[in-house]
């Protein structure tokens, strides 16, 4: 069950930002792998290029299929509630499942956001009027567990979605913060969906070619089968799919097959072999 929402959710969620730059032909081939895989849960953002549009045809005929999830990412009331609007316009749709404040991690940007006049407020109204079922709050980097915490203590909020994965659990603060996270969502049933799964790293410098993701993914089978058992080994979590399209099938495939949960030493070894590091430190790409 996804949170307290009564939707039986696949573990793994569709991630939109992989639609955002591509045609509709390549998004309909994209979207074919997750009918083959029986996925019911799609996520995207007003941010993420046409992935809105792209996901929009469909849902003709198969809206009760999916749940369907976007982003906000405007912190005042008239912003996010407009922002909510376009995004049921460029979907096709009356109503979503979930809207999400996208990425609230700053703290500047967290006060404008829960204060009077804000973009929970705004949100909220929109869900009392049916645009949007349930409302989540969503973030990146080192710091969103801890933001999380202080986001739930403020509104009991339908769903978090943060990363997660063994490099950034290797950081004991970033892990002390992200366990406590989990034990208040298990005891509120929050839905928790979980990012950058398969991430192997930022792209060097001197990086060359087309990138369907801004980060640089785990491209090694077994490294990606072990990475997504990391995650799916841990009851609750819902894993939110790679942007590079391209690897979906692989995700999927590994969620498909039973498997034991790795081991630290067997992650560690793929790090050590594959070249996996911490994608967020604290400094850089926070706002991403």
């Amino acid at each position: 069950m996804f949170g307290r929402t009564g939707h039986a959710s696949t573990r793994v969620v569709f991630g939109g930002a992989a639609l955002g730059s591509v045609d509709q032909e390549t998004a309909d081939g994209v979207l074919a792998v997750l009918r083959q895989y029986g996925v019911n849960h799609l996520d995207t953002a007003a941010s993420y290029g046409d992935s809105e549009l792209r996901i929009a045809p469909w849902l003709v005929g198969h809206r009760d299929e999916y749940f369907l999830a976007t982003k906000t990412g405007d912190r005042s009331g008239g912003a996010a509630r407009a922002s909510l609007e376009r995004s049921l316009t460029r979907l096709g749709v009356d109503h979503v499942d979930l809207v999400q404040l996208h990425n609230l991690v700053e703290p500047d940007e967290w006060e404008q956001a829960h204060a009077p006049g804000g973009a929970l407020e705004a949100l909220l109204k929109a869900r009392d009027e049916g645009l949007t079922r349930f409302v989540g709050v969503t973030g990146h980097g080192v710091r969103i567990a801890a933001m999380h915490l202080r986001s739930l203590a403020r509104h009991d909020y339908d769903s978090v979605l943060l990363p997660y994965n063994f490099t950034m659990l290797a950081d004991p603060s970033y892990r002390s913060d992200v366990e406590q996270l989990l034990a208040l969502c298990a005891e509120r049933s929050v839905a928790v969906q979980v990012i950058k799964a398969i991430a192997r790293g930022r792209w060097p410098g001197d990086a060359t070619g087309d990138h369907r993701s801004w980060y640089r993914p785990i491209e090694d089978p077994e490294a990606i089968r072990r990475a997504v058992h990391f995650v799916l080994g841990r009851p609750g979590l819902f894993l939110a799919s790679s942007s590079d399209y391209e690897l979906l099938p692989q995700i999927l495939e590994a969620a498909s097959t039973p498997g034991p949960v790795p081991s630290d030493a067997e992650m560690a070894a793929d790090c050590e072999r594959v070249g996996i590091e911490r994608l967020f430190d604290g400094a850089e790409l926070e706002r991403i």
